[in-house]
């Protein structure tokens, strides 16, 4: 009786990581942990799974309804991460005397959402964090945004948006327009702005309870306010018209842009949006949103904020922070639609051929000598055509193939073939290092 077979396959919403893809992506968390080390964050780690009660209302409506929960064997109320901030901010409370304030961390790990799956979004996905928690100081705020900047630019962007609002600007509006009791609503229907349209918004935002079409329309109004950050909230001071909340998040907004215009960031890379809102209830504060100039629908791929109460839902000591986060998925599928990824499934330059399985030793030895000096080397498993060998070898993307049969070992060379040019030559056993270190530029 055969055995009938599972059929091999991945839940909706969730996918494989072929090398090429999971190789990009190890470049890239890489390249986060320089920048995040490079202004002294710390590394941390937590688990994937929480107590439901510490994730449940910090983020919205809709990341309850999509967050992966369920009763442990020993019948707990547990629940898989949604992001990477409330669990810090539990961890934060929880550690405070051993961490100190401020502190600074990042935290590269996968958070779960059961929402609709999406181009460059998941139900799994990579969250690359960095926080600054325990200080309300706006250099802490201007900081983040030059990490965003330097982390996309050294991914290898050139074209791309820092786009900043400040949620006092937002919530000095609607006092001015007696909606702060609906801010919740307001701000989350604010947020779909770029996915609905003005039209849809304005709909959604007359459906919530208390709010009329005049003001409905002076939200959007607001919203839609453009020109130079400095243009911009001469308008909003205007229609704010002295509110306190909202002239504090103006001050503070003036002075992220001197600031980052002294760090000579340029000016097309930073702009005020004071129509972006971001959907989770826990900002308070400033709130960044980047887009690729070359892709800008495929969303926000470095996104973040300040959260000055979070924290205190976990301990009665004041823990304000600020962060950002890359999507690392989003931005891989970016890449991937830009062209920007090769299509090399190998980590190693050099593929030793197994051209004479009498001479595999020399082969393993020959592998084991370019490693230690640094180039990653793989020696083919068994002899085969040498045709075949230099197709695999094609396929994966290896840079280089080295050739050698007995005539080679007894003149004491190596044929050093190019599998980018195509050119073939000898290079003497001792040269062999030196001469592909050359070539790789390493």
């Amino acid at each position: 009786m055969s055995k009938s077979l599972i059929k091999p396959q991945t839940l909706k919403g969730f996918r494989d990581s072929l090398p090429g893809l999971a190789m990009a992506r190890e470049e890239l968390t890489a390249t986060a942990r320089e920048v995040y080390r490079s202004y002294g964050f710390s590394p941390i780690d937590t688990p994937a799974l929480e107590y439901s009660e510490i994730l449940l209302g910090k983020g919205s409506d809709e990341t309850d309804k999509q967050m992966f929960r369920f009763q442990d064997q020993g019948d707990r109320d547990v629940a898989l991460r949604f992001d990477l901030t409330i669990p810090f901010a539990r961890f934060a409370a929880q550690h405070l005397n051993d961490i100190g304030t401020p502190f600074k961390r990042y935290h590269i790990a996968p958070v779960w959402r059961a929402e609709k799956p999406q181009r460059g979004r998941y139900r799994e996905f990579i969250q690359c964090d960095f926080d600054t928690i325990g200080t309300d100081s706006n250099i802490a705020d201007i900081e983040t945004l030059l990490v965003i900047h330097d982390l996309i630019t050294r991914i290898g962007f050139e074209r791309f948006t820092i786009r900043v609002n400040h949620r006092q600007l937002l919530n000095g509006l609607l006092e001015t327009l007696n909606l702060a009791e609906q801010s919740t609503g307001v701000l989350r229907a604010l947020d779909k702005l770029p996915k609905i349209g003005r039209d849809n918004v304005i709909k959604e935002l007359v459906s919530l309870p208390g709010v009329e079409e005049m003001q409905a329309t002076a939200v959007l109004t607001f919203a839609e306010l453009s020109g130079s950050s400095a243009d911009v909230l001469s308008q909003v001071e205007l229609l704010l018209n002295g509110n306190e909340r909202g002239m504090d998040g103006v001050t503070r907004l003036r002075e992220l842009f001197d600031a980052v215009r002294t760090a000579a960031v340029a000016d097309d890379r930073v702009a005020l949006d004071v129509s972006i809102a971001r959907g989770l209830d826990y900002y308070t504060g400033t709130i960044y949103e980047t887009f690729l100039d070359d892709l800008p629908d495929i969303g926000s791929v470095c996104s973040g904020g300040r959260y000055d109460n979070l924290a205190e839902l976990f301990t009665k000591q004041p823990l304000p922070g600020v962060g950002a986060s890359l999507g690392l998925d989003r931005l891989l599928a970016a890449m991937e639609e830009l062209g920007l990824l090769d299509n090399n499934s190998t980590p190693a330059s050099v593929l030793i051929v197994m051209f004479d399985e009498s001479h595999s030793g020399d082969y393993l030895r020959m592998a084991r000598q370019l490693r230690s000096e640094g180039i990653a080397t793989e020696v083919y498993p068994q002899s085969r055509p040498l045709k075949k060998q230099l197709q695999y070898a094609d396929r994966k993307g290896f840079r280089f193939a080295l050739i050698a049969g007995s005539n080679e070992f007894a003149e004491g060379q190596w044929q050093l073939k190019d599998l980018i040019g195509g050119n073939q030559l000898p290079v003497a056993t001792d040269r062999l290092s030196s001469t592909i270190r050359g070539l790789l530029n390493v």
